[in-house]
């Protein structure tokens, strides 16, 4: 029998394109996020991120949950959901008002943060963020909280982050149909962002790389904030087919060699190291290839090297070109594969770590790594409480959660209305 839902439960739910993972966790006395259960189940009805079949969709959603509340001893009623297809636009809008050398009072704020919900075109898209981020007085960028404080001029930076309705409905109503609450759709760089970088590396300025099975983003912070992204539909799950067809085995079988066997790097031992692949096939007695590792190397390497030519090309766009004290940061499920750091900085020319997760505490060990980084993220992010511009109802309040099905209503009502 489930335990009564505790105070302070939070329960975040990553829709991918190779897994869906569940995780729920509470925050402890000292404000920490302690880990309580964790599930997770193959994802079938997710292609580059998109809800291609809903009734698979819905099921790995379901046991995804059920095997973290069977963990966690307790029953979930809302989620935190991740949305990682492509076409994710960011955006800042930056406004300023005139106070006359007053100080700032909290109707100030207020009145300028509903002039940015009002500045808000999401030109026919639908908006998952829009987050004040900082505070400018008279032109002096970075003040976090004006309250009290004398200006002539109050300006504030709001973050927008918008998509496509559609595929964000499509997966509202698989979550839904599992019998779950939505509390907050969140763009996945989002996510990722808070949980594998620093403070002080968002505000200097970084790339992040995550490499997902089907896709992968390409997100660029400055000064503390997403400053812009683009997503590149390849990920993967590319390698494995790779591997599969160039080796005519079953995918199963080249997910296992590339985790096992693979590396984005060679060594001369590879050329004699041999691996017996196993034909699709096998049951009729038919006999696989015996290859070298480092066929299998190079296999994954082609892959690797479009992938990088893309990730250049996006990060140039993303105007992310300066080599010197630029850092990058992969992750993903891509990212774990052996050698990838190294490989990735001789191509892109800059300094790459792999982030991994943090922040969390009594996570379990398989769900440490990169590839569970926007699933920890998510719960980071819904612990941090963070003030959203669609949710401010009247001039001296600030409301930070609301009715999602209220919220889409009236965000769509809002754009129908508007623009």
């Amino acid at each position: 029998m489930a335990k009564p839902v505790p105070e302070g439960l939070i329960t975040a739910l990553d829709v991918g394109s190779s897994k869906v993972c569940a995780l729920i966790a509470q925050k402890g006395d000292g404000g920490e996020l302690i880990v309580l259960g964790t599930g997770q189940r193959e994802s079938r009805g997710v292609k580059r991120g998109y809800v291609a079949d809903m009734h698979a969709t819905e099921l790995a959603i379901r046991e995804a949950v059920e095997q973290a509340e069977r963990i966690a001893g307790t029953n979930i009623e809302d989620v935190w959901v991740s949305f990682s297809a492509g076409g994710l636009i960011s955006d800042i809008v930056k406004l300023e008002v005139d106070l006359g050398g007053h100080r700032v009072e909290q109707g100030d704020i207020d009145a300028l943060l509903r002039a940015g919900r009002d500045a808000i075109d999401p030109m026919g898209r639908m908006v998952l963020h829009a987050q004040p981020t900082r505070y400018t007085l008279d032109g002096l960028a970075g003040v976090k909280r004006p309250l009290g404080l004398h200006a002539d001029r109050l300006g504030v930076d709001v973050h927008i982050v918008a998509t496509e309705g559609s595929p964000v409905r499509n997966l509202d109503m698989c979550v839904r149909s599992a019998h779950l609450e939505v509390k907050s759709i969140i763009a996945a760089p989002v996510a990722t962002g808070l949980s594998c970088l620093s403070d002080e590396e968002r505000e200097l300025g970084v790339a992040l790389v995550e490499i997902g099975a089907g896709v992968t983003n390409v997100s660029v912070f400055e000064g503390g904030v997403l400053a812009g992204l683009a997503s590149i539909p390849m990920g993967s799950a590319d390698i494995t087919d790779d591997i599969a067809s160039a080796f005519g085995t079953r995918r199963a079988w080249a997910e296992r060699a590339k985790c096992f066997h693979g590396s984005a790097n060679t060594t001369p031992r590879d050329n004699h190291d041999m691996i017996d692949a196993v034909p699709v096939n096998a049951e009729e007695g038919a006999e696989g290839n015996r290859i070298t590792k480092a066929q299998l190397i190079a296999v994954i390497r082609q892959r690797l090297d479009r992938l990088m030519q893309e990730i250049q090309k996006e990060l140039v766009k993303l105007k992310f070109e300066d080599p010197v004290g630029r850092q990058i940061v992969l992750t993903g499920g891509g990212a774990e594969l052996k050698g990838i750091a190294d490989y990735a900085q001789t191509a892109l020319g800059c300094a790459v770590r792999v982030g991994r997760p943090r922040g969390l505490t009594a996570m379990p060990e398989a769900h440490a790594g990169s590839a569970f980084a926007t699933l920890a993220g998510l719960a980071r992010f819904a612990a941090s409480d963070p003030v959203d511009l669609r949710a401010l109802e009247s001039p001296h309040q600030m409301v930070t959660r609301t009715s999602p099905v209220a919220m889409f209503q009236r965000l769509m009502a809002a754009f129908r209305a508007n623009y």
